[in-house]
């Protein structure tokens, strides 16, 4: 039985579908990233797995459970963490444990072992008399896991969790992801970071409420057609505007301090990318052909004409 499935999910508001069409599954005890930027529907879609929300039309069900006619079963076995997770700012860090425990009917007996286990496995241990409003962003983020894993659910649903965190929280975040994985916890989480997506077992690309492409991140780069050039420049932003004065805008983008550019081909690409950087007279530390990162492929899948859902583990 599939921890998460769901076939041709729709949610429309009006004229504007935000969620259109879903089909996928995901296994029992991995982790399944949905993918997108802002705006794509990956917050609908959070909520019409977990019951918040109504489909419009189409199904999914949790462990078996219909998101719909079996809304209550579907809530008790999951864990859900939204974008701003409600904590109560003005409880402390032990009271807002508490209080989840008796939202989610967690017996009395036994509770404070269970709790005294997470707040070790959260390292929240030394803090649980200190308010929650006074909390860093990356403790707030470990007190809403916390939180959303007091029941013990089977699959835990996390909304973009590590979004303003800094890099040293969102690192240990994902350290007490993987221990959930190795106690067979299944995750579900979305992310605008595509960094984040290759720490995924499988992960699903979301446009505009529609997949546009889905499998394991190493399968999902097999969809990328052509070669990446890698341009390393001091002066990064004249390079990018020249390039793009040059290349299809789309296929130029800036990765940190360098330039990533889509060619057909590296042979004739790295040769095309030094001559337009040449004319410009500008200076280059390197032009090389690199892998290309899930950026490359969002980029590139969306180049191509809309149609199905491209699955990258049938290739």
């Amino acid at each position: 039985m599939n921890a998460v499935a769901a076939s041709a999910l729709t949610r429309r508001f009006g004229d504007l579908t935000a969620v259109d069409s879903l089909s996928f599954e995901v296994a029992p005890g991995e982790i399944f990233g949905l993918v997108g930027p802002d705006g794509a529907g990956k917050t609908t879609t959070m909520r019409l797995l977990t019951s918040i929300m109504t489909p419009t039309s189409g199904d999914a069900w949790i462990h078996g459970n219909h998101v719909t006619s079996d809304a209550d079963a579907v809530k008790n076995i999951i864990g859900y963490m939204s974008q701003r997770f409600g904590l109560y700012s003005d409880l402390t860090v032990m009271e807002n444990i508490d209080f989840y425990a008796d939202i989610y009917g967690v017996p009395r007996a036994g509770r404070s072992a269970a709790i005294d286990r997470l707040l070790a496995f959260s390292n929240l241990s030394p803090f649980t008399n200190r308010l929650a409003g006074n909390l860093s962003g990356g403790m707030k983020q470990k007190l809403g896991l916390a939180c959303a894993l007091v029941h013990t659910p089977k699959v835990l649903f996390l909304d973009e969790p590590t979004n303003g965190v800094d890099p040293v929280s969102r690192r240990d975040f994902w350290r007490i992801l993987y221990q959930l994985l190795r106690e067979g916890v299944t995750i579900f989480l979305s992310t605008a970071y595509l960094d984040e997506a290759e720490r995924c077992s499988r992960i699903g690309l979301l446009h505009h409420g529609s997949l546009i492409a889905l499998g394991a991140p190493q399968e999902v780069k097999t969809l990328m057609r052509g070669a990446i050039v890698e341009v390393a420049a001091p002066e990064l932003r004249s390079a990018a505007a020249a390039l793009r004065a040059v290349f299809p805008p789309r296929a130029v983008s800036l990765f940190g301090d360098r330039i990533h550019v889509a060619v057909d081909q590296a042979s004739t690409g790295i040769p095309a990318v030094s001559d337009v950087l040449k004319k410009a007279a500008l200076t280059v530390t390197t032009v090389r052909e690199v892998p290309p990162s899930l950026e490359d492929i969002f980029v590139s899948v969306l180049s191509e004409t809309p149609g199905a859902t491209a699955d990258a583990s049938s290739k």
